[in-house]
């Protein structure tokens, strides 16, 4: 246990300093106070709130802003997958509010764990879960929040989301250990660098369908390599 809490902590850290860029971002865009603190309690997504808000302030359509965000949100249905056979046996209520305080690194810590495991639906499981997403959840408001009180005092100067940048890779490189995933890593970056001029960020969903099936591929390939 004391070691998955360690594992845990530099995925709280990425998961303050993004909540916090992001609470900023927000009323820097025109959000008011409320506005602001109303997205982030019920959006809960850093990625689409970040993508909602050049739409918002260019007083964009409101169906155009409902499908960006879900476009880049859309990975998630790829979580879902992932995790439903973990929680199937829950009902669909509480499936609804798992999947509502799911983030990526909570899935991408949960994934690295218990992935391979053969059993399925365990307590284990479900308070392991509850154990990174609860944490992660309130970590997340407190530090959005905060960056919305205090972003008056934040000068553009500080370039909060390169540093938000920095936290997210430090999280993520350690967890590249294999063929696998380095195959998802690589081809991830190579489709988001290239699809940057897409609109609604579509490059950002078209690297996330690369990486994952990239990934699945060298999975596959490197079994059928052991099975032989």
């Amino acid at each position: 246990m004391r070691a998955g809490f360690i594992d845990f902590i530099p995925a709280l850290i990425a998961t303050v300093v993004w909540g916090f860029v992001t609470g900023v971002a927000m009323v820097k865009s025109g959000l008011s106070g409320l506005e602001a603190t109303l997205m982030t309690l019920f959006v809960y997504a850093g990625s689409a709130q970040l993508t909602a808000l050049p739409l918002i302030e260019s007083h964009a359509p409101l169906w155009l802003i409902f499908t960006a965000g879900f476009i880049v949100n859309i990975r998630f249905i790829i979580f879902g997958a992932a995790l439903q056979p973990f929680f199937r046996h829950l009902s669909w209520k509480k499936r609804l509010g798992l999947g509502y305080i799911t983030s990526d690194m909570v899935f991408v810590l949960f994934m690295s764990k218990y992935g391979d495991s053969k059993e399925r639906g365990s307590r284990e499981h479900l308070w392991y879960y509850l154990g990174i997403i609860l944490p992660g959840w309130l970590s997340w408001q407190i530090a959005s929040l905060s960056g919305i009180v205090l972003s008056a005092y934040v000068p553009p100067s500080w370039s909060l989301e390169f540093a938000a940048i920095l936290a997210l890779l430090a999280l993520l490189i350690p967890l590249v250990n294999n063929r696998a995933m380095w195959a998802c890593l690589v081809t991830a970056s190579v489709i988001a660098w290239v699809g940057q001029a897409l609109p609604l960020r579509l490059g950002l969903v078209a690297a996330v369908l690369g990486g994952v099936l990239a990934g699945v591929a060298a999975e596959q390939l490197q079994r059928h390599r052991d099975a032989r």
